[in-house]
């Protein structure tokens, strides 16, 4: 098809916008879906999108349609993302495939946090950007102040604001005369041999990985065998095609078009996202510029939810976890071993609503029942090798933490966080970011009535409630965005847990060296509460290397032996309270503390009030 006819484009907002409702209403305007088969949030076909009303993979669709001066029809490519802060990655990849975006602003809450990244990450890929105001029919509305609150943040023009409405379908038919007229076709091919870039790829059980591509220079055929530039393999090409939003097959796709792959490619190891696709017979000489790898910030254990350490039961979520990395590989897991909890996986994530989503995917696909430990931050460590000589590793469980002598220093994640609020709740959420380590850096008004406060704040100290605290603090009003910006050097200090003198890994942290102890002792106060009380006395300890900075006591059951002895002299009574003195002794040398699950969710708890 002509370059000239051709636009590729990606939809872009905050949660609940209104991106996917947007999406569908695209599709029935081109008639692409007909009225039977339209329905809301037709491109989320995960059963945990249409639940939890968000988007998680972003999904490419091609469309045609033919503009209202009745001349030739054009190819329209777009990209449905998701809007939540974890996913933002599967935004960078979506926006590398395209030339323009539609920038989606609900214009009853106006520009919020994931509003402003989006756009960032739109400019830096130098995309033209439409910027829409959505829901302009809800009685609260306020198109016109949202329009002068995105000319003032975001420096794009309040006239340029196309208002429309997703779900009745006001002004849709203007955003795609908008679409042709202002967002740039392709670029023309700048080399002779075919390239096309991967911008995404899933698991099929029945045709093994379906590969997404945007075709930039050259052309691909049904037959023809290509190589991927970067694991250096190659397949042929045995089915080409495009989602229109059903799997349509096509017999070639040429420059600027986007569509899926198929060549046989067993397994989703083969295929790299951001890699360069090129023909076997006339390679290209140079890539395509890829994609920087997913960066895992968040990790945490998986072990199977079992009383008995059944290793079938281990074998099940190996199974599961295995079959759900085929179509997310943006998190990484490894097999590790707890004597509390047996044999599990330790799993990085790239936020915490991303492993909440693979925790209940891994429950409903897999079919098993997981035990998650608390999650952990990557920290890196500077350690004093052998003769001296300093050297730097990166530890994402507290208990792979080396002897306390060798260390030098430990750095953190830390992260710049934008939050938007109304003006009242600006002093409580200040407090709340100090309490948290954070450090302030800027005070930005957004309107009349709401302000972005920009601060610094370890990861850490983000990743278990702080958006559920901000939340609660803002009546619902304040969105948060937040990115890691570097690694810094602090007081932070390994608290070894003792459950009757044993150390148990899994509920070890690393915490400020100020707020060490009373984060011990608030955790294990929390401990005394989860663990049933036993026939012996169960000590629990916080350590710091060798010095216990805090215990607690679980009383043990005391059985009543003298019950029985009435009357008579007081030496029986003693003789059987001695006998019974030295059983709890002996028991508590050999027996064992059964730990709940909420025992180890307990180390989440910050201890604040």
């Amino acid at each position: 098809m002509d370059l000239s006819r051709i636009r590729n484009f990606s939809i872009i907002a905050h949660i609940d916008h209104g991106k996917s409702t947007l999406a569908d209403r695209l599709l029935q305007v081109t008639h692409a879906v007909s009225e039977r088969e339209a329905r809301e949030q037709l491109l989320d076909d995960m059963d945990l999108e249409r639940e939890r009303g968000i988007t998680i993979k972003a999904s490419a669709v091609t469309v045609m349609y033919s503009p209202e001066d009745g001349g030739e029809p054009y190819m329209l490519n777009f990209i449905d993302t998701p809007g939540h802060v974890d996913f933002s990655y599967e935004v960078s990849r979506a926006l590398k495939a395209c030339e323009g975006a539609i920038l989606v602003v609900d214009a009853t809450q106006g520009v919020e946090a994931q509003t402003v990244v989006n756009a960032y990450l739109a400019v830096g890929q130098n995309l033209e950007i439409i910027p829409v105001l959505n829901k302009i029919d809800l009685p609260s509305a306020r198109p016109d102040d949202i329009a002068m609150e995105i000319e003032q943040v975001l420096g794009f023009d309040a006239e340029d604001c196309l208002h429309v409405s997703a779900k009745s379908g006001i002004g849709v038919a203007g955003l795609l005369e908008a679409v042709i007229r202002r967002l740039p076709p392709p670029r023309e091919p700048v080399v002779d041999q075919t390239r096309a870039l991967i911008f995404d790829a899933v698991y099929d059980d029945y045709r093994g990985v379906i590969v997404y591509i945007r075709m930039f220079d050259g052309r691909l055929r049904v037959g023809d065998k290509v190589r991927m530039m970067g694991l250096e393999r190659s397949y042929l090409v045995t089915e080409l095609g495009k989602y229109t939003p059903k799997p349509t097959r096509v017999q070639e796709l040429g420059p600027g078009e986007t569509g899926y792959l198929i060549a046989a490619i067993r397994n989703l190891a083969d295929v790299r996202v951001g890699d360069t696709i090129t023909l076997e017979r006339d390679p290209a000489s140079e890539p395509l510029e890829g994609y920087q790898p997913p960066n895992q910030m968040v990790f945490c254990d998986f072990y199977p939810a079992t009383t008995e350490k059944k290793g079938n039961d281990f074998e099940q979520l190996r199974e599961a976890v295995e079959k759900l990395s085929l179509n997310d590989s943006s998190f990484t897991f490894q097999a590790v071993h707890s004597e509390a909890l047996g044999f599990g996986f330790r799993c990085g994530f790239l936020g915490l609503l991303h492993m909440d989503i693979v925790q209940e995917r891994l429950e409903r696909e897999g079919g098993v029942e997981v035990v998650q430990t608390a999650p952990t931050v990557t920290y890196k460590v500077r350690v004093r090798g052998k003769e001296g000589v300093i050297e730097e590793m990166e530890v994402h469980n507290p208990a792979d933490l080396p002897d306390a002598a060798n260390i030098v220093e430990i750095s953190e994640p830390i992260c710049q966080v934008e939050i938007m609020t109304p003006n009242q709740y600006v002093g409580d959420l200040m407090k709340l970011c100090m309490d948290r380590r954070g450090v302030y850096k800027s005070q930005t008004m957004v309107g009349d009535t709401r302000q972005m406060l920009t601060f610094e704040i370890p990861l850490a100290e983000i990743i278990y409630d702080f958006y559920d605290k901000l939340k609660g603090m803002t009546s619902g009003y304040g969105t948060m965005d937040y990115e890691v910006v570097r690694f810094s050097a602090d007081k932070l200090v390994k608290v070894d847990v003792l459950i009757n003198a044993e150390k148990v890994e899994a509920l070890s942290l690393i915490c400020h060296r100020d707020r060490a102890e009373q984060r011990g002792r608030h955790l294990l106060i929390k401990l005394r509460k989860e663990i049933p009380r036993h026939q012996f006395e169960i000590p629990l300890q916080a350590a710091i290397g060798g010095k216990i900075i805090a215990r607690e006591t679980i009383k043990g059951f005391r059985k009543d032996v003298t019950a029985k002895c009435y009357g008579g002299d007081f030496t029986r009574k003693r003789k059987l309270l001695e006998k019974q003195k030295e059983g709890k002794k002996r028991m508590k040398n050999v027996g064992s503390v059964n730990i709940p699950q909420e025992a180890f969710m307990a180390v989440l708890d910050t201890g604040e009030e």
